[in-house]
């Protein structure tokens, strides 16, 4: 027998030198194996001398496998112990060692992957028991607008999780039985030829398919599933679109929406495309937007595609083409040529000699408005009596000729043209052309300004003097420079001296400038005369209105800021003062010239307000925190109504005083909670003391309100007695008599409560005493009992009358009856 230090050498041996790795070892398992078990797998190479090592299995990180894995020591195979499930672990990765008792390694570790076998037996399961799907009329054939999505739980890849779709049933069969068609592999459901051109003369009702999917491919065996489809057929909304116009620049928030468009069909995707690309886009709504400003010079016009697709971007139907038309906004101005050097014209050329034609250009739309172009001579302007001007302008052209006005030798003049757009309307953009003229000497001349017309000049009154008032430029047509000196004087307009002009010999121009100060009562406006003349003696023509100047100097009043009639306010108000008192007035000090605007600045507790005109102060609300001895400051501030510029303000102290003691009332000399209508003057004393004693207990004032009800509002008033008590009185002159239940709302302490107060209203005698009704006395006969009473009387009277009247007719008829001898004769004679 071997020793054992001859296995341990010849094991140490190999792993201190470099050797590789054993080879991986790959086997394969059924899943769902029936047979007999333990199931030897593979033959592992374990060395043949091992009976000083005990065999190890254990997983890819080390661990010992306690599963249905194992190795027979004895044949030296790994064998399985029980059936797999695939679907449970597809891949176990083991690996074999064989070790010493106290771990050591001898031989291995050597990695063994058992690969679990597929079997079908999983069946495949719809997402959905039941899909619904809108189809919008106009669909193309072909075009899934449904995917059913199914899975399978086998291996994917394999013909067992090979999925195949088919229709079962279509209901209703109308107007085709073959409405629609499923790719078999993808469940995509779409319209057949057939279905697409009947789908207008589809019933009303959704179709239900009755649609089945199987695994094991186009095999006839494998499990099988279905489900029911729902497709509802909607009117077509997808309609071509009008141009859209739209202006450039357009000032709004962007994105901005500027159409919309529907597929009334279900799984829709929108997808938008510009020719040229340009700044648009579409939402999953079908809403489009322009994304920023548009430029028209930059591109007048867009084409538009949108397209309706499935969740694989296909195209339900044809895209929607419509224009979108860039409005042209006057957004430039016309372009001046640039200025070039000075164009030479003699002195005394004709009138109607061409100087120049400017042409400017317009970027604008060609032939709009926005870019026709007119002219419009600025510069120089005509000189004041001259006849004519030294230039004319064509307006519609821009060629530039020159006037009637005579030109002066030497003489240097800038043309100012402004090019307008819009043919010159006044809403239409501008550019100031500019073209340099030099008029070659042949004379002499008088110096002359070049504005005849200087202001108006706006000054305050408070300028200082030495102030600037105005420039005066003046020139002169001659060439010699001793003819070219020239002097300024201030001819009208200045009797009391006021200006002054100042300027440098040879310069040609002068400083009109302040030498006293303005006053805009005295004077409120200057038009000051200044003439310009050579310093040596003119021959020739006398100086023209050109050499003559007027400069309009507008003097401006300066307001002192408003004053009010005292520096401060003071006023004292008993705390408890009603909401809406006027307090005090607050005026100007001279209330004839200025007029105010008055405003609180600072009226932090909200209690006042003050009349904007008026200034007459009022509390806004019950002074709720206020205590006897306070004071509260607030800042009135006062504006000039026709300067809001200049203002003042003045202090507002307000002295609270201890509430007066409340008017007292007169108890009535009757039982308590009784009052007389008409209104008396007194009241039911009302208690807010409450019966809890730990809230009675509690110091601080009771505050009374009638409850909520108008009609309560209106009848009845509460007067303050004392802190705790008030008195309940008539509101109106005439309340309706009878028991009235008075509700009192009641605070004191952060806490509320409502006493429901008994009162009778009655009427009083002179004495104000309550007059009620009596009841019934104890032995008085009832009406009824009177009735009766009186009715028998009248009865026994009627008997009485008919006894006489009988008893007399019969005596009458006795009377009758006697013979007419018998008859006493009763004949005086």
């Amino acid at each position: 027998m071997v020793p054992s230090w001859l296995w341990l050498l010849c094991f140490s041996i190999p792993q201190a030198l470099p050797e590789s790795q054993p080879t991986e070892l790959s086997v394969e398992v059924p899943e769902n194996y029936h047979g007999n078990f333990p199931l030897y797998l593979i033959k592992l190479p374990l060395p043949h001398e091992k009976a000083e090592g005990q065999i190890v299995l254990s997983g890819d990180s080390g661990m010992t496998v306690e599963g249905p894995f194992a190795v027979d020591s004895d044949s030296g195979f790994l064998v399985v112990t029980s059936a797999l499930d695939r679907e449970e672990q597809a891949e176990y990765k083991l690996q074999v060692t064989l070790e010493t008792g106290d771990g050591s390694v001898l031989w291995g570790p050597q990695p063994v992957i058992v690969h679990v076998k597929d079997e079908n037996d999983q069946v495949p399961q719809f997402s959905q028991a039941i899909y619904r799907a809108e189809l919008s009329q106009g669909t193309r054939p072909g075009i899934p607008f449904l995917f059913l999505e199914v899975s399978d739980g086998d291996a994917p890849g394999t013909a067992n999780s090979d999925l195949r779709f088919h229709i079962l049933s279509q209901s209703p069969a109308q107007p085709s039985s073959h409405m629609f068609q499923l790719d078999p592999r993808l469940g995509a459901l779409a319209l057949t030829p057939e279905g697409s051109t009947s789908l207008d003369h589809a019933p009303e009702g959704p179709y239900q398919l009755l649609v089945q999917v199987k695994d094991m491919g186009d095999q006839a065996s494998g499990h099988q599933a279905t489900t029911t489809i729902e497709v509802s057929i909607v009117q077509n909304t997808w309609v071509p679109l009008e141009p859209i116009h739209l202006a450039e620049n357009l000032k709004v928030l962007y994105p901005h929406p500027i159409a919309q468009v529907h597929w009334s069909g279900g799984n829709v995707h929108y997808h938008l495309e510009s020719q040229p690309p340009g700044p648009f886009d579409v939402d999953a709504e079908g809403k489009l937007y322009v994304t920023m400003e548009l430029d028209r010079e930059a591109q007048a016009e867009y084409l538009l595609q949108v397209r309706t697709q499935n969740s694989h971007c296909e195209d339900y139907a044809e895209p929607l083409e419509f224009h979108v038309v860039v409005m042209d906004e006057n957004d430039n101005a016309p372009v001046c040529p640039p200025r070039g050097p000075s164009i030479s014209i003699p002195e005394l050329s004709p009138p109607g000699t061409e100087v120049t034609q400017l042409l400017a250009e317009d970027a604008d739309a060609p032939g709009s408005p926005n870019s026709h172009i007119v002219y419009q001579l600025l510069s120089p302007e005509p000189i004041e009596g001259a006849q004519g001007r030294a230039f004319e302008l064509d307006p519609n052209s821009g060629s530039v000729i020159l006037g009637t006005a005579p030109l002066q030798a030497g003489q240097e003049i800038l043309l100012q043209v402004l090019a307008i757009d819009l043919a010159g309307a006044e809403e239409g953009l501008s550019s100031m052309c500019e073209v340099a003229i030099m008029i070659t000497d042949i004379n002499d001349h008088a110096p002359e300004f070049t504005t005849s017309q200087i202001g108006p000049v706006s000054l305050p009154e408070n300028a200082e003097p030495g102030t600037l008032v105005a420039t005066l430029m003046a020139t002169d047509a001659d060439l010699e420079p001793a003819f070219r000196l020239m002097e300024f004087v201030i001819e009208a307009g200045d009797k009391e001296g006021t200006f002054a002009l100042d300027w440098e010999p040879g310069s040609g121009n002068t400083q009109l400038k302040l030498r006293k100060n303005l006053s805009y009562e005295a004077v409120p406006k200057h038009k000051v005369v200044v003439v310009v003349r050579n310093v040596e003696e003119l021959e020739g023509p006398a100086p023209g209105p050109e050499s003559t100047a007027t400069v309009t100097v507008l003097v401006e009043r300066v307001m002192p800021p408003p004053k009010l009639d005292q520096e401060s306010y003071e006023t004292s108000i008993p705390i408890n003062v009603p909401t809406g008192s006027l307090l005090l007035t607050i005026r100007p000090s001279d209330p004839m010239n200025r007029t105010l605007r008055f405003s609180l600045v600072n009226d932090s507790e909200g209690w006042l307000c003050i009349e904007e005109v008026s200034g007459e102060v009022y509390t806004a609300q019950s002074l709720k925190g206020a205590q006897p001895g306070d004071t509260y400051t607030v800042l009135v501030e006062a504006q000039d109504t026709g300067e809001p510029r200049l203002s003042t303000s003045a202090a507002l102290v307000i002295h609270f005083l201890k509430a007066p003691p409340a008017p007292g009332l007169t108890l009535a000399p009757m039982p308590a909670r009784y009052l007389c209508t008409p209104r008396q003057d007194y009241g039911v004393v009302v208690s807010g003391l409450s019966e809890d004693p730990d809230l009675a207990s509690v110091p601080g004032p009771y505050s009374f309100s009638l409850g909520p009800n108008p009609t309560v509002q209106r009848d009845w008033r509460l007067q303050p007695l004392n802190g705790s008590h008030v008195y309940l009185t008539l509101a109106l002159h005439w309340v309706e008599p009878g028991e009235h239940e008075v509700p009192v709302v009641v605070s004191h302490n952060a806490q509320t409560w409502k006493l429901l107060v008994q009162v009778i209203v009655c009427r009083c005698n002179v004495e104000g005493e309550c007059m009620r009704k009596v009841g019934r006395m104890k032995g008085m006969p009832t009406k009824l009992v009177a009735m009766g009473t009186l009715l028998g009387t009248l009865a026994a009277i009627g008997f009485f009358l008919i006894l006489i009247f009988t008893h007399l007719a019969l005596a009458r008829k006795k009377d009758l009856d006697q013979p007419a001898d018998s008859m006493p004769l009763k004949v005086v004679i």
